[in-house]
């Protein structure tokens, strides 16, 4: 039995966009006689884009806006066809996109549940079953009897995905639905994500938020410009999508500021690195940080520094004026090492460091995206991001 969930092999989606519009009913039929080139153009919406997704796989697909992300979850729900190439799903698929559609304005809330499910494969009496569960985790159960047309956008998008959470599927294909709601019902949308994951239900999630692909997905897929750029590493994948944004900011000529490293250079960072790459038990991590003077600064020279986790996720952090330690003056060419001493509160794992040398104003010098790394090693393991060093007693 093939653990395969999805597979996507060399798939194509080509649309025709045709250049003269009839304006007139009367040129609408007259023109299928004139013998002249209307002229059309072929937008390549997706171009050899393959891959598989494995049953139990939570798998984030991000991409800019146009990049052709939704033309291929809707090529996954069988919305469209490839142009070339082919799909191959196992298992029953239910698409968590454009929510609602099916929904009839004309009437109630209630009636809409029953109808959409029975379009997703319930009887009447499953719906009875389940119906209360529904209204209240749209959080509507005053409206339910009033028409869907006085419903405003938001609340018809909570019911059409309460109502989608209930039917039984082996693929979910997820496009944006956490923006949907106040902070309560997106709270909600996290916590049913969450159990996705633990029942290891396959998931294909489509996001611009990178902290929900990061936190939810265990592999992801760069898409830009109709063509697969990455696939892999999720939070590989998302820094090259954020890094897409920033390339934009600082221009094509500022490579540095792309590769996750920008500033002025009056203050170079040589390098920064742990005492211990593998630290064991409660050792502190110890940070040494080595920089040269470019050009003279002469005062509010300021250092810091930030942990976080390979899902990029701050822990902590700290800089040389917070702690009011004044860095000297530095002529051209002279150098300053700055050593900080960390409390082990970090759980077993891997950690990674961005270093930044600035002054006093914000005005950046030299900041270093993953500029090192270093791994904890613990008896003491938690589920948590951090474990300190905390004590416990017990008396009768």
């Amino acid at each position: 039995m093939s653990d395969t969930a999805i597979k996507v092999d060399k798939v194509y989606k080509n649309f025709l966009l045709p250049h003269e519009k009839n304006q007139s009913l009367k040129s609408l039929f007259t023109g299928i006689f004139r013998k002249v080139d209307r002229g059309a153009e072929t937008q390549h919406a997706l171009k050899d884009v393959s891959f598989e997704v494995k049953k139990g796989e939570f798998f984030g697909i991000v991409g800019r806006n146009g990049s052709g992300k939704s033309t291929l979850l809707k090529m996954l729900a069988s919305i469209y066809q490839p142009t070339q190439g082919k799909i191959t799903t196992d298992g029953r698929l239910v698409p968590f996109i454009e929510l609602g559609v099916g929904f009839n304005s004309e009437l109630t809330g209630r009636e809409n549940v029953y109808l959409n499910g029975a379009l997703l494969g319930f009887s009447k009496k499953e719906i009875d079953a389940q119906y209360n569960d529904i209204v209240a985790f749209a959080e509507l159960e005053r409206f339910m009897d009033q028409k869907l047309k006085n419903y405003s956008s938001g609340m018809q998008v909570r019911l059409a995905f309460s109502l989608a959470t209930r039917a039984e599927a082996d693929i979910l294909l997820v496009d944006e639905v956490l923006a949907v709601g106040d902070a309560d019902f997106q709270r909600k949308c996290f916590d049913y994500f969450r159990s996705l994951r633990r029942d290891k239900k396959t998931v294909i999630f489509v996001s611009h938020d990178m902290s929900a692909v990061r936190e939810y997905c265990d592999r992801a897929m760069l898409i830009e410009k109709s063509e697969v750029v990455k696939i892999g590493n999720v939070n590989e994948v998302a820094t090259l999508y954020t890094r897409m944004f920033m390339k934009e900011e600082a221009g094509e000529d500022d490579k540095e500021k792309q590769a996750g490293r920008w500033g002025s250079k009056k203050i170079a960072i040589d390098y920064v690195r742990p005492e211990l790459k593998k630290i064991s038990g409660m050792k502190p991590v110890r940070l040494v940080c080595k920089a040269t003077a470019k050009e003279d600064v002469l005062e509010g020279l300021v250092f810091g520094f930030l942990v976080k986790t390979g899902t990029a996720m701050h822990l902590t952090g700290m800089n040389t004026q917070i702690l009011h330690q004044k860095i000297p003056s530095l002529r051209r060419g002279e150098s300053v090492t700055v050593t900080w001493e960390v409390p082990n509160i970090f759980n077993d794992g891997s950690y990674f460091v961005d270093v930044a040398a600035h002054d006093v104003s914000g005005d950046v010098y030299d900041w270093w995206e993953d500029a090192t790394s270093f791994s904890i090693f613990k008896e003491e393991r938690t589920p948590y991001p951090t474990t300190p060093d905390i004590k416990v007693s017990v008396e009768k």
